[in-house]
């Protein structure tokens, strides 16, 4: 990790791969919060996952999950019962955790994109963004910039494909995308249902 500009970036080239336990794929954590903290402690978790095999999703009781293909055909989701595709990539598509979800490859290995936060103690915004802008951080909230195709500049930070910028002190940093950038803003519950109540 290297910070520039206070703009903490998180190279790709430095994470390790999980294997999965059922032997399906790997997992490659983007960030997380707390720092460290293991799969049945996180508030929100963000990595990259290569499927290369068909098969049931590890269940998350309590977890919101976003899902983003990134490379390959897609995935057929059965979510509770319920076929969804995931087949056009950067579209995120959301369920929860505990849902009985297993997957079915359409053509082939894919990477996938996830976003998970813990239900009730914080909320995740995911927006796939193409256009250069502003990226506004409110003072209650992180935001993650991930490259997921292409290359990205945000402040005086250079991102290549999957290189992580994260960005939790207030700001409005200009990001320049020369692809698909995902951006993804944390809000802790807490705050979210105040800005709600004072809205209302």
């Amino acid at each position: 990790m290297t910070t520039t500009g206070g703009i903490q970036v998180l190279r790709a080239s430095e994470r390790p791969a999980t294997p999965w336990l059922n032997g399906g794929g790997v997992t490659r954590e983007v960030a997380g919060f707390p720092a460290g903290a293991g799969l049945s402690e996180f508030d929100w978790r963000v990595s990259l996952a290569d499927v290369a095999s068909a098969g049931p999703f590890s269940p998350f009781p309590g977890i919101d999950r976003v899902i983003t293909l990134v490379e390959g055909a897609g995935m057929a989701l059965t979510v509770d019962g319920v076929e969804r595709l995931v087949d056009a990539p950067f579209r995120p598509f959301a369920f929860p955790g505990e849902a009985t979800t297993d997957c079915r490859l359409l053509g082939g290995p894919v990477v996938d994109f996830n976003v998970m936060t813990r239900h009730g103690r914080v909320e995740a915004t995911v927006e796939l963004l193409t256009e250069p802008g502003t990226v506004h951080v409110p003072p209650t909230a992180t935001v993650l910039l991930v490259c997921l195709a292409g290359s990205a500049t945000v402040g005086d930070a250079e991102l290549t494909r999957y290189d992580a910028a994260l960005l939790d002190a207030p700001g409005a940093p200009e990001l320049r995308p020369d692809g698909v950038t995902a951006a993804i803003t944390f809000r802790t519950a807490t705050a979210t249902a105040t800005a709600t109540a004072t809205a209302r």
